[in-house]
């Protein structure tokens, strides 16, 4: 159905996505809505803190996570069955009034309390079904062989996110308080509705052919080339054969047609695929570890080890500032080149010695040194992730990655959040050293897992 809306893409399926105006409008609607965002959290805090108490704050503040952890999975589905860009448009849309509606009333009024953790719930709940379309999208936007250069450009509009959303939010605050602010933020998701409306869609590819007894696509060889040579034919045809032409999708996958299966079938069949699939299984595991391990010490440990040592807040800013720094550089790298040789093998040295990185941060013996650990850190864990979603990017089905996408998002924000709190009490308890090695333990898993698997190990981007 959504195809129906925008003619789909035929000629651009060569383009290098960096110079595709589709892709560009894309990533002009995901920048935006990333931006606000960001101003959209810096005017929930403020605003929360203002009509409360410290902790009443962290309370409005968490509870947004309790609605996108517990609905991720149902969100993958509603991706899968309506299709992404229909998805992201909606949410956008939800987010949008909600945020401006709020902004209105703290002109108005001063609601309280209530207010905003009505407002953190029902963004927490929208964004179960955004982040899964939102992970769905690219690959209905351009062809397989760009998708991993599509990975590092949306790194990089995370980063300038990151990078412009906070200031931008703080002016808001300063000039109009809460209101403006929310106002502000409010106004960026806005500007991301036009231009998704605008990017036009890819039909799903239709001689991608899934194995029932392995759940793998056909055209990845058993010696683990995913992701080559074969997949590389199968994009040439991606937008150009109609649906109707084709008949319904092999597996009975959802589409942006009426679906054939049930809400509850279709979790179901997404799960199965996951857990049958010789690479996107232990990819997800690894993730898993690797999130598990790293957002604790990159987080509230490194408050704590700020602390201990004197740097002080501007010290861990410039910390938190270099790693930043080697994340761009690992996502602009991406941008650039496209691929990398050896993407399992390249992602699993480099989980290994970002492993290595986060557990000597905590040695760091000054701040100069300790910016230039956190570089290293950020940019062997930006490679690596980058190169981890490129890879679930590529080796997923489209017609599963809503659900895909949403099995690795309630890991990273429904499971892992879950170690900051415990990272901060085992720190109380052995200090920052112990904790961050053991931290650096867990990530390394994910590396070890990668070279374990050898699908996984020996799986390529596509050409």
């Amino acid at each position: 159905m959504t195809a129906t809306l925008i003619p789909p893409v035929h000629a651009a399926a060569d383009r290098p996505a960096h110079r595709d105006s589709n892709v560009l409008r894309w990533l002009g609607a995901y920048t935006a809505s990333m931006v606000g965002d960001n101003v959209y959290y810096l005017a929930l805090s403020w605003a929360a803190v203002q009509a409360g108490t410290p902790s009443q704050a962290g309370l409005v503040m968490a509870v947004s996570a309790v609605p996108r952890a517990l609905l991720m999975l149902g969100g993958g589905v509603v991706a899968d069955r309506f299709g992404p860009r229909r998805v992201v448009i909606g949410s956008d849309a939800v987010r949008c009034a909600a945020v401006l509606t709020v902004a209105a009333l703290l002109f108005a009024a001063s609601p309280g309390l209530w207010l905003l953790a009505l407002l953190a719930v029902l963004f927490g709940t929208v964004d179960a079904v955004f982040m899964p379309a939102v992970g769905a999208l690219p690959a209905r936007v351009t062809g397989r062989d760009q998708l991993a250069r599509v990975q590092g450009m949306r790194g990089l509009a995370i980063r300038f996110a990151n990078v412009v959303g906070a200031p931008l939010g703080g002016l808001g605050v300063a000039l109009g308080g809460a209101a403006a602010a929310f106002g502000l933020a409010g106004l960026l998701i806005a500007v991301s509705v036009p231009l998704l409306i605008s990017v036009r869609m890819r039909d799903l590819p239709t001689d991608v052919r899934t194995d029932v007894s392995t759940d793998l696509p056909t055209d990845v060889e058993a010696d683990g080339k995913a992701g080559g040579e074969a997949d590389g034919k199968a994009d040439g045809k991606a937008g150009g054969e109609a649906d109707g032409k084709a008949g319904p999708h092999p597996m009975g996958a959802a589409q942006d047609t009426v679906p054939r299966a049930t809400p509850w079938q279709d979790l179901r069949d997404g799960l199965r695929y996951v857990r049958g699939h010789r690479v996107l299984a232990p990819l997800l595991v690894a993730i898993a570890l690797g999130d598990l391990g790293f957002v604790g010490p990159l987080n509230v440990g490194l408050t704590l080890l700020a602390e201990q040592r004197g740097w002080g807040a501007s010290g861990m800013g410039w910390v938190l500032s270099g790693f930043g720094a080697g994340a761009g550089v690992a996502a602009l790298l991406l941008t650039v080149r496209g691929r990398l040789p050896h993407a399992g093998r390249v992602a699993a040295a480099a989980i290994l010695a970002g492993s290595v990185a986060i557990g000597a941060l905590a040695y760091a013996p000054s701040l100069v040194a300790a910016v230039g650990t956190a570089l290293l850190v950020g940019l062997l864990a930006g490679l690596s992730g980058a190169l981890c979603g490129a890879l679930l990017q590529t080796q997923a089905d489209p017609a599963y990655l809503g659900r895909v996408s949403s099995v690795a998002g309630i890991v990273s924000l429904g499971f892992a959040p879950l170690s900051m709190p415990l990272s901060a009490a085992a720190i109380g308890w052995w200090g920052t050293g112990p904790v961050f090695v053991t931290s650096a333990a867990v990530c390394g898993l994910g590396g070890v897992v990668v070279l374990c698997f050898g699908p996984l190990r020996r799986a390529q981007l596509p050409r």
